[in-house]
């Protein structure tokens, strides 16, 4: 029999079923998180005139792009392995993903609006002066 005859499967996994990668793709993961964590921070530390809200969706998509680059590059989950269920697992990390974003901006906010009421109204009475 030919060694072409036992492979039920494609040439980029190994016969365990997990996926062969090679230096160039961890480096590639690499350089993407490094690039994804390095451009948020300067926008963070570099005082960009970009509004408070919209760095924090900024901030969240770089966030939801790095979990994408984590999960394909370190993690080797795409559509074809395990017989697709590592798709489903990324629908479930996305969905997960998105109620701890959105439940944790959720109570800083009411945290900070019901915790610190004088700060408010401080802010208010330190725009007005003259």
């Amino acid at each position: 029999m030919s060694d072409h005859a036992h492979h039920d499967h494609d040439d980029d996994f190994l016969e365990t079923g997990i996926p062969h990668v090679s230096k160039k793709e961890y480096l590639t993961g690499f350089v993407l998180s490094v690039i994804l964590t390095a451009i948020p921070f300067a926008l963070v530390m570099g005082g960009s005139a970009i509004s408070t809200p919209l760095l924090v969706l900024i901030l969240l998509g770089f966030a939801a792009v790095q979990v994408v680059v984590h999960m394909v590059y370190f993690l080797h989950m795409n559509a074809k392995s395990e017989g697709g269920w590592n798709a489903l697992a990324l629908i479930f990390t996305v969905v997960l993903v998105v109620i701890v974003l959105s439940g944790s901006l959720w109570v800083m906010h009411h945290l900070n609006t019901n915790m610190m009421p004088g700060a408010h109204e401080m802010q208010e009475m330190l725009k007005n002066a003259p």
